[in-house]
């Protein structure tokens, strides 16, 4: 039977080192069984964009990331760059689980259309008429480089513009999956930051704009909590990372996602993503 009991993290703002640091402890956890299934929600500090695994990044204005202090990271999925705002403008989420743990855990687009019901049955908890996008074929060679405007595969959109950016990574018969919930933003920023793609607000929406209000970063993660929880009957309980974790994420921070070699070229540390080495 699939498992039903989640660990719920809710993390306090980290920078993007951190962030991704942690996300790909918690998956190498789950691939070896010593974590449960993990549904966590973050926020940033300071503001980071997100580059995608095999991304360039001679698409982003890096002189204007240093301007405004804003931060730079690679992800360990794929897909395209995400400027995530702070707290009072998005919320980030970050699933993790391995094939068995939900029924279609092991196929990419299930675990997409999953997730996506989700999220979207938390949106409307909150009054926006949110609905999942059936699947789409991509074209790699139109592919944007702000993730808000590209449409996939099961993403949330509200009125025909994207609400929710997901992207995934698959490993070891596990899969880590991180999107953006916009709850508002900051347009001439992201015309700085993103200068080849004219108007970054032409195919997406925020909850801001499908509200009329803005809503809070906890209200927000309590009601995509809630979607998840009953729409596939979820024992969501509030966690703490193990000492694995922690010790793999520290490790990951210093030789893989704070490094120039990775953040720049996307070149790996051989094993830093083991953690075989922290444990016991």
């Amino acid at each position: 039977m699939p498992e039903s009991r989640w660990r719920l993290l809710v993390t306090s703002p980290l920078d993007g080192a951190t962030n991704m640091a942690l996300d790909e402890a918690i998956l190498q956890a789950r691939i070896h069984e010593i974590a449960p299934p993990t549904l966590r929600f973050f926020s940033w500090d300071p503001p980071t964009i997100s580059l995608g695994y095999g991304q360039r990044l001679d698409a982003i204005n890096v002189e204007a990331c240093r301007q405004f202090s804003v931060g730079l990271v690679r992800r360990p999925t794929g897909g395209s760059a995400i400027y995530h705002d702070t707290l009072e403008r998005e919320v980030t989420y970050s699933v993790v689980a391995r094939g068995g743990d939900f029924d279609g855990s092991g196929d990419l687009l299930e675990t997409y259309r999953w997730i996506g019901a989700g999220l979207t049955a938390g949106l409307r908890r909150l009054g926006v008429p949110a609905e999942m996008v059936p699947v789409k074929p991509s074209d790699p060679s139109a592919m944007p480089t702000f993730c808000f405007a590209r449409t996939g595969s099961y993403e949330v959109e509200v009125g025909g513009k994207k609400l929710v950016g997901s992207a995934q990574r698959r490993q070891g018969g596990a899969f880590l999956q991180h999107g953006s919930v916009l709850l508002g933003a900051d347009v001439a920023r992201l015309c700085l930051l993103f200068p080849q793609e004219g108007d970054p607000l032409a195919g997406m929406t925020t909850l801001e704009e499908a509200l009329g209000r803005r809503p809070t970063f906890d209200e927000v993660i309590e009601a995509l909590a809630a979607g998840l929880r009953e729409t596939h009957g979820l024992d969501l309980r509030p966690g703490d990372l193990t000492r694995d974790e922690e010790s793999l994420m520290d490790r990951l921070i210093r030789e893989k996602y704070a490094t120039e070699a990775w953040t720049l070229n996307a070149q790996t540390v051989a094993d830093v993503s083991s953690i075989a080495a922290s444990s016991p």
